[in-house]
């Protein structure tokens, strides 16, 4: 059964089963209510009848006082326990009742009966008679009334459901209607979307900010997600291929000139030895920084720790320096609370007395800084600054180069994977290119400790990469 069935069934089925268990206790309750009234009014008049009834004297004046009493509708008795001096009188309509064998009672009774198949209210008093003995004073009185009206009030309660279902039922299925409209809409848009293969989105109309409204507006973007990731997938995909087909084909391509000269050759072996090695060895770095980027960011557990940055810093510019042979220089700004990226190079050299502590993991704020110090090494000559210091109370640290620097049109790419400005910065070296990864993944990995990369740069001027630090604990950031 399709939802809006479902919708239309139960909301009809739901609102009947409500509007009977109303109609039943509207009913039940009216039927106690007027029925306690009437017994309780048949009790009041058997009273009074009573009260009036033991002071008469002789068979003369107890005829003409329970004629006095009788009720319009019913009938009086008077009854001794011998069943001597008994009288009864009833009304024109009730001659029938007449007929019924007396009974003598020697309590109070308060019931309803049924004779002939129509109900009476019964109440039965003693009393003590004239004569001192006790005796009933008996009262009948027919329900007949009540009965109608309560029957015009089951006809009024069935007639008013049957009324009001009929609308309930239309307005239900308009509901369902309504309801899956989006619903229905959104799966239309699926299916289009699975038989051309091409991104689409819901036509929202109206006005209305309900949930579907939410619910649509929450697809259209899940769409446009989707729309992007797979675009960017589709561009990583091509940019991945080209760029590990470039390696190979230079492996390749060197491979063949020693197969066919290497022997006559002897002078080929090192430059062709020299470029194998270069290009394998990018290709695996690119190979692991490609994995890497490619791991669910979920799987990124950053363990935070409270880190010297200064000592850190030392640390990773002589592990940098020895395996480059590139001089990397660690100083902090004149002024404690200067921003890293105007740090023009002065700055105090002498940070063995300093401390500047901040919350990063460890293992991936050096991954970055080697990253950073990498592009560097490549793209400019000369010494590198790695500056250490606060800004309005966040830690950071700035890696600065000398180097030509990055055009203003470019500097909003160089985060996108593969993306190289290698036209407007001078190699150190032939063959010394990166692979278009590793600013793409450094930024990942700062967010995934909740810090923030940003590069400032200017043609001529070098290049400042600059590691913004939180100044607190955070854990499970990824």
């Amino acid at each position: 059964m399709k939802l809006g069935s479902k919708i239309h069934l139960y909301s009809s089925v739901l609102f009947a089963i409500l509007l009977l268990a109303a109609n039943v206790t509207v009913y039940t309750v009216f039927h106690r209510l007027m029925m306690d009234r009437e017994m309780s009014q048949l009790l009041a008049e058997s009273q009074q009848a009573a009260d009036v009834l033991r002071t008469a004297e002789g068979r003369t004046a107890l005829n003409g006082l329970l004629r006095a009493y009788v009720p319009l509708d019913g009938t009086l008795r008077w009854v001794e326990p011998t069943g001597e001096g008994s009288a009864l009188v009833a009304s024109g309509n009730q001659l029938e009742l007449g007929r019924e064998a007396q009974v003598f009672y020697s309590e109070r009774r308060l019931e309803q009966v049924t004779i002939n198949g129509e109900r009476y209210g019964f109440v039965s008093l003693p009393v003590i008679g004239p004569s001192g003995s006790v005796a009933n004073v008996q009262m009948m009185s027919s329900l007949v009334e009540l009965t109608e009206l309560l029957r015009i009030l089951r006809l009024v309660l069935i007639s008013v459901s049957a009324a009001v279902l009929v609308p309930v039922v239309i307005s239900s299925g308009i509901l369902g209607r309504l309801v899956m409209r989006p619903i229905t809409s959104m799966t239309s848009t699926m299916r289009r979307i699975i038989r051309s293969g091409e991104f689409a989105r819901l036509k929202q109309t109206g006005k209305s900010r309900d949930e579907l409204a939410e619910m649509g507006d929450t697809f259209n973007e899940m769409i446009g997600l989707l729309e992007d990731s797979f675009v960017r997938q589709e561009q990583f995909v091509s940019n991945a291929s080209h760029e590990l087909k470039t390696p190979l084909t230079i492996i390749e391509s060197y491979a063949s000139l020693l197969k066919r000269r290497g022997a006559e050759r002897p002078d080929l072996l090192e430059e062709s030895v020299e470029a194998i090695h270069s290009e394998a060895v990018r290709m695996k770095t690119m190979t692991e920084q490609l994995l890497l980027l490619a791991t669910s960011k979920r799987e990124w557990k950053a363990d935070m720790h409270e880190i010297d940055l200064l000592a850190f810093a030392k640390q990773v510019s002589t592990m940098f320096s020895q395996v480059h042979d590139r001089n990397v220089t660690v100083i902090t700004p004149l002024e404690p609370e200067s921003k890293g990226g105007t740090v023009q190079g002065e700055g105090n050299t002498n940070v063995e007395s300093q401390e500047i502590m901040a919350w990063a993991d460890e293992d991936m704020l050096k991954q970055v800084l080697f990253i950073l110090l990498d592009n560097a090494r490549k793209y400019s000559q000369g010494d590198v600054d790695l500056v250490v210091g606060k800004w309005q109370g966040a830690a950071f640290l700035a890696v600065k180069d000398r180097g030509e620097g990055i055009p203003p049109e470019d500097l909003p790419h160089v985060f996108e994977r593969f993306y190289r400005v290698d036209k407007a910065r001078s190699r150190q070296q032939e063959g010394a290119g990166g692979t278009g990864l590793g600013l793409s993944l450094g930024k990942e990995l700062c967010e995934a400790m909740g810090a923030r990369l940003e590069l400032e740069s200017g043609l001529g001027t070098g290049t400042t990469a600059t590691i913004w630090l939180t100044g607190s604990k955070q854990e499970d950031l990824a």
